[in-house]
């Protein structure tokens, strides 16, 4: 959970789609989903569906932290060391 709070951390307002976590994070989506449905249900992130930018697309989720998602970001990331997101390992 600590690797998808950082990475929602880096653009807390940002909507942000479960695909490009899963890029960014390394998750596979059977990890990332279950985690983000539990941040959700705890109100650490908040989940919309988003239409698609172009015609013929399916439409997806989007998610963001919520202010105690942020808090809770905030409070780790000064007692834990900071993760190296996949991203960042290229």
């Amino acid at each position: 959970m600590l690797l998808l709070l950082q990475a929602l951390a880096v653009r807390a307002q940002q909507w942000r789609h479960g695909y490009d976590l899963m890029k960014e994070t390394g998750l596979q989506s059977g990890t990332l989903y279950p985690l983000l449905m539990r941040m959700t249900d705890q109100g650490l992130v908040e989940a919309e569906w988003r239409e698609p930018a172009q015609p013929g697309r399916p439409a997806r989720h989007a998610y963001r932290l919520t202010a105690a998602g942020i808090i809770l970001a905030q409070e780790t990331a000064s007692h834990t060391t900071v993760l190296p997101l996949k991203a960042s390992l290229a």
